[in-house]
């Protein structure tokens, strides 16, 4: 018997290299070293009603000698009948701090490879088969990863959600059976990434240990977590694969998409931490380094459709004199579209509107020193549109069947290279003629039919191809809103679209839940208009803005619209967000709650950090009680109250002394003194927020 470890800086993997083929699993956990284990056989003994050799959890559980849990592998032949597997060689390779397991199996001549290494302070775990017969194999399904949950979890945390309510957290008790997250839509959709995290008995924010998982995968998905009858439970991700899809031909092979992995004994705070770690890793910045994030300013909805060259000109002028960085063009610029009925499809200007193309426009915008970006959406077509009535076989279809639409569209079929080809010929030529530098990639229907992993496999291809040809452009995803968030397309693109709906208070939650899953650089957050175009709620612009400003920032509204207060306000805040996003951006992002349905959000690292305390709803409190701030121990800290965001209600007594002088300059606090007995806060009224700062006392 050995054992093999891999150990990150919290966490630890250990398995047993024993009597059958493949290793099995010891732990999965905070970091622990094994030391001279016993063997595991020794330590389980034998249970009743169980086979002799009854086998525990390897790497790579299959069915048919004695694993009756989920199974990671499931394979048939051409005739329909499944392939029985039983891996009776392994080979383990440790070395460049990474784990390689190959189990082979000598009958069916089936290999697997699952590698696991360490990411961004996490794990990232991949999976790969191949077929070594003489014969075609079907695969039915292969997990990214088996992995044994603690025997101490308590509950887990996922989320779903909707076009424009997007990451709505569900917390629920760990399964006594079985418990399934599944999507069928083609991609992830707007309740975010197929992930979740498992919580420990006494996890919270803080404390605790949390294993939090992410599938980087933007098709449909599965994660599965089971109950295990010696006490812990198995999670389980996948890609899910349509019956027949994925053939293996002799020699082939079938690579999962990774499954991100983080293990934290400092609560859900430091499993999110790692799981930062695990995203920002994935990005492929232009010039190898993200820049300081560009402020926005998108057209969608001060203008919808009804735009033109002079029209959009005056906006981005608009944009320019509150201090915007980057102009999107957003729908609308291209042939025939002036609702969402025709058009998309046909990639050029439509020469109405810009009777001299784009390259004017974009010229124009450069001259007030604000990049230019550009909305599209590629992988679909309108029925009214050119390229469908050349090409009405190119789409996702059945044959013989109706082709039901969403918002008057169809889904191109991206596994077919002609395709493809078309859609990076349209894209090129934009970019090659036009000074773009960002698109707003969007996606706006699910699938139906559905076009499997293929479909998810071309539109990386594309973007892939693109990316090759002009490095320098930035791309964000965009699906609705949220419909496509996750570390998979996280490869291709540097910006996530969180939701259409930028209502602030439907924002706190939504945004809180993102940044489980990924870093806020990568989070797309608007000041629109008030009403708000979604909801038709009214909000101060302070209170939109302060929450705009916990991610990447940008403005969703026509600036000379404003009255000139108004207008001077969003200024200010613009110049906030410029002089705070190398603090917001990049470090580490921490979360957290306080009584009487306050919340809070720390963004920094190391020896300075921005801190909003949040009050959404009318307190029931008199006074407001102070805010536990458990990162700040350990330190001094000068702290100052940059902005105070909302209106001021008439039930809400003014601010004391302390926090008027704390405006003025930094008040010194202990670490502990913050964490122990908390931040003092004024009464806040509804809709509001505090911003601190926290910088490192450094005498």
């Amino acid at each position: 018997m050995s054992l093999i470890a891999l150990h990150g800086e919290e966490w630890s993997l250990v398995l047993e290299q024993g009597t059958g083929p493949a290793p099995v699993w010891r732990y999965l956990g905070v970091r622990a070293e094994p030391g001279d284990l016993p063997a595991l056989a020794s330590v389980r003994g034998p249970a009743t009603f169980a086979l002799e050799d009854d086998p525990a959890m390897d790497v790579l559980p299959v069915p048919g000698l004695g694993w009756f849990g989920l199974p990671a592998l499931r394979l048939r032949d051409v005739a329909g009948c499944a392939v029985d597997v039983a891996f009776d060689g392994c080979r383990a390779e440790q070395g460049k701090g990474q784990l390689r397991l190959q189990v082979s199996d000598s009958i069916s001549r089936i290999s697997a490879t699952v590698t696991f290494c360490p990411s961004g302070g996490g794990l990232e775990v991949s999976t790969s088969v191949t077929n070594h017969s003489a014969g075609q194999v079907l695969l039915d399904g292969l997990a990214s990863a088996s992995l044994p949950m603690p025997a101490q979890s308590d509950r887990l945390v996922s989320w779903r959600g909707r076009h424009n309510a997007e990451f709505v957290e569900c917390s629920e008790a760990m399964p006594q059976h079985g418990w399934v997250r599944e999507t069928r839509q083609g991609l992830p959709g707007h309740g975010g990434p197929c992930g979740a995290y498992v919580l420990a008995q006494d996890a919270g924010w803080h404390h605790g240990l949390v294993v939090a998982l992410q599938l980087a995968w933007s098709g449909d998905a599965r994660l599965t977590v089971e109950r295990h009858e010696e006490g812990y439970w198995v999670a389980q991700a996948e890609a899910v694969l349509a019956p027949g899809e994925a053939r293996l031909a002799p020699g082939e092979s079938w690579h999962a998409p990774p499954l991100l992995l983080a293990i934290s004994g400092a609560g859900r705070n430091g499993a999110m931490a790692q799981m930062h770690g695990l995203a920002r890793a994935r990005l492929d910045w232009p010039g190898a380094a993200m820049r300081p994030r560009a402020v926005h300013c998108n057209s969608w909805e001060a203008v919808y459709f009804a735009h033109d060259e002079a029209r959009i000109v005056a906006l981005a002028e608009a944009a320019a004199s509150v201090g915007a960085e980057r102009f999107v063009l957003d729908d609308g610029w291209f042939r025939g579209r002036t609702n969402d009925r025709a058009g998309l499809g046909d990639w050029t200007p439509d020469p109405r509107k810009y009777p001299h193309g784009l390259k004017p426009l974009a010229e124009r915008v450069g001259a007030l020193g604000m990049e230019f970006g550009l909305w599209v959406e590629p992988e679909m077509v309108n029925p009214d549109s050119d390229l469908y009535r050349a090409h009405p076989d190119w789409v996702l279809a059945l044959v013989g069947r109706a082709r039901p639409t969403a918002r008057h569209q169809l889904v191109l079929d991206l596994r077919r290279a002609e395709v493809r080809n078309y859609l990076f010929e349209c894209l090129d030529t934009v970019l090659r003629d036009v000074p773009v530098s960002y698109l707003k990639w969007d996606h706006n229907r699910a699938h139906a039919p559905s076009g499997g992993a293929a479909q998810v496999q071309g539109a990386y291809a594309l973007l892939a191809r693109l990316r090759a040809a002009h490095p320098g452009v930035e791309i964000e995803s965009c699906a609705a809103g949220g419909g496509r968030i996750d570390a998979g397309i996280a490869r291709y693109t540097h910006r996530f679209w969180t939701s259409d709906n930028i209502d602030a208070l439907a924002r706190i939650p939504m945004q809180r839940g993102f940044l489980h899953l990924m870093p806020p650089e990568v989070m797309g957050a608007h000041v629109g208009a008030s009403p708000s175009h979604a909801t038709g709620r009214d909000q101060s612009l302070d209170f939109r803005a302060a929450i705009a400003c916990q991610g990447h920032f940008g403005i969703e509204l026509d600036p000379a619209a404003l009255d000139p207060a108004e207008r001077e306000r969003l200024a200010g805040w613009i110049s906030f967000y410029k002089q705070w996003r190398a603090v917001i951006h990049g470090g580490r992002t921490v979360i957290g709650e306080g009584p009487d349905g306050l919340v809070w959000q720390a963004q920094g690292t190391g020896a300075d950090w921005l801190v909003w305390v949040i009050r959404a709803q009318h307190s029931a409190g008199r006074h407001s009680p102070p805010m536990h701030l458990p990162f700040a121990k350990g330190h001094d800290w000068q702290v100052q109250l940059l902005r105070h965001a909302g209106r001021r209600g008439v039930l809400t007594p003014r601010a004391g002394e302390a926090f008027t002088a704390m405006k003025q300059a930094p008040v010194r606090f202990t670490g502990n003194w913050l964490a122990d007995a908390g931040l003092p806060l004024p009464m806040l009224a509804a809709e509001s927020a505090l911003i601190f700062h926290l910088s490192a006392a450094t005498d």
